[in-house]
């Protein structure tokens, strides 16, 4: 169930989400995590972690078989098998303290390998290994604790809190200005990106309304995804491109590049000008929020869209026909396998293939689910309809918000580009190990071998 809730100390900080405004909106803005309404938690996932082994408070240990047991304290356990423990060393000689790559030879352990000696010290787990050379591995227990796989202990942190919204996100939506963006320091960029991965979408105040400043822009994130419509975009309506984004008709909510593989991550536009004509309003959805809309009002077409896979195609370009592989598509809701939460949104109608790959039982029932999404998708209470101008650009999760626009007269001037997910994802994560923490730039340097996210 998603629940009502205000905003995180650590991203109302320095941030126009203030309080107030947090209370004001709350009726509007829901918070999802791996436990919420677009989960499926897992009943260790509440378990209470214990704290961290100190001196004269280490924890309990011993060996059965196979298997090496850690025990926190009375009620809470671990165990650990003796070849996952082996494998995971991360000793010099096992693990490259700089590339953090794995240098032990996984398939030269044997597989009843068993630790001639466990201790139990205020560093960790410290095991010895039978080999024709002494060898002996050291295991922080927070590590130890973090990693635990029976049981988990910790719920598995996939997906960040996300703060879903509804149409009255246009009281204050998320904005940060060009000038902090472009900020030597990147404490602009921490803080617009932090924006994009809570809300999915971010405006960009005071952009000089030329493509060049739009560019750099862009690149501050990360380099540009070219794909068939070129590196950076610089385009009106023109059909210079196969693609009714060429076109003034409108665009009803939808993601790109749901005929890739892997769809971008972030997209970014900028309106350069609009003479001569009016209209061209851009719109922006949550899809997030439909999502856990669909789920709790009806959860057997939110079932059917995320296992029937949907086939795509862009075939407007005479040098290009692209479809996703396999050519059967992705659902278009799609879910971390492990924690089941909603990892992406996949909806264009418009470059829709045929659907040939439904069982003659599921046609009309996925044709009544989709009708169900698309009612919910365009309900004025969801959609965010902004008139975008010279000097405002925004930036979307193109795995999560869904955009459109109205139709409009005159010739507009857009630019803008795509940026992959796997680079906004890696250049957030940066910046949050550099200030989200107390870790000092000589220790990001030189990231522990131990790090959690490894």
């Amino acid at each position: 169930m998603s629940l009502i809730l205000s905003a995180p100390a650590r991203f109302r900080t320095g941030s126009q989400w203030t309080p107030t405004l947090y209370r004001g909106l709350a009726t509007h803005f829901t918070r999802a995590s791996a436990s919420a309404a677009l989960a499926h938690p897992s009943p260790s996932a509440s378990q209470p972690v214990p704290d961290v082994a100190s001196e004269g408070n280490l924890p309990m240990i011993s060996m059965d078989g196979r298997k090496v047991t850690v025990g926190w304290d009375s009620r809470t356990w671990s165990r650990f098998h003796s070849i996952w423990l082996r494998d995971h060393c991360r000793c010099p000689e096992c693990f490259h303290a700089i590339t953090k790559q794995r240098m032990i030879d996984t398939f030269k352990i044997p597989p009843d390998i068993t630790p001639i000696k466990i201790n139990a010290t205020t560093s960790g787990l410290q095991v010895s290994w039978p080999s024709s050379e002494p060898h002996v591995s050291l295991y922080p227990w927070s590590w130890l604790q973090t990693n635990s796989y029976d049981p988990p202990l910790r719920p598995r942190e996939t997906q960040l809190e996300k703060i879903m919204w509804s149409s009255q996100i246009q009281t204050s939506p998320p904005t940060i200005t060009y000038q902090e963006a472009m900020a030597e320091d990147d404490r602009g960029l921490y803080k617009w990106l932090n924006h994009v991965d809570h809300f999915g979408m971010c405006f960009i105040s005071g952009v000089p309304p030329t493509p060049e400043a739009t560019e750099e822009l862009s690149q501050r994130i990360a380099f540009i995804r070219e794909t068939q419509y070129g590196k950076f975009w610089d385009f009106t309506s023109d059909l210079a491109r196969g693609d009714t984004a060429y076109t003034t008709l409108a665009l009803g909510a939808h993601t790109d590049n749901t005929y890739f593989t892997d769809p971008c991550g972030l997209q970014l536009f900028h309106l350069l000008s609009h003479t001569h004509g009016s209209g061209g309003s851009t719109l922006l959805v949550d899809g997030f929020h439909v999502a856990a809309t669909l789920k709790k009002l009806h959860p057997d077409a939110y079932s059917i869209l995320s296992q029937t896979p949907v086939p795509a195609h862009a075939a407007g370009e005479p040098s290009a026909l692209y479809q996703p592989y396999p050519t059967s598509g992705y659902p278009v809701l799609s879910h971390d396998p492990v924690t089941r939460e909603l990892t992406q949104v996949r909806w264009n109608n418009d470059d829709r293939s045929v659907m040939n790959n439904l069982d003659p039982h599921q046609v009309e029932e996925w044709y009544n689910a989709i009708r169900t999404w698309q009612k919910l998708l365009t309900s004025a209470d969801l959609e965010y309809w902004v008139q975008l101008s010279a000097g405002t650009a925004v930036i979307i999760d193109n795995h999560r918000v869904l955009h459109g626009r109205s139709a409009f007269t005159g010739k507009r001037r857009m630019c803008g580009a795509y940026i992959g997910a796997d680079e906004y994802r890696s250049k957030l994560a940066v910046l949050r190990e550099k200030f989200a923490s107390t870790t000092s730039d000589s220790e990001i340097a030189d990231r522990s071998v131990w790090n959690p996210a490894l």
